[in-house]
């Protein structure tokens, strides 16, 4: 699975993106969220408020019940406003 950060998510990360392989219990975007924010203290940092956290899955924007499989690519990026 290929993760991919934006904005302030990946300053917090530290990197753009990165490959990922999340045990079979990982089965959606809220699953994944909580996977990666035990990986570093930057992925907590990160999703420690996942309400501020906009995901992506396949370039289609995804609610956090939306399901995730190896091979998706998954975004994370703060929520976009328009003006």
């Amino acid at each position: 699975m290929r993760v991919l950060y934006f904005a302030w998510v990946r300053q917090k990360v530290g990197v753009a993106e990165e490959e990922v392989s999340p045990p079979e219990s990982v089965r959606d975007v809220a699953g994944l969220v909580a996977w990666l924010a035990a990986r570093s203290p930057g992925h907590a940092a990160a999703f420690a408020q996942p309400r501020q956290v906009r995901a992506a899955v396949n370039q289609d924007f995804a609610a956090p019940d939306a399901p995730v499989r190896p091979g998706d690519e998954v975004a994370f990026f703060p929520p976009v406003t328009g003006g």
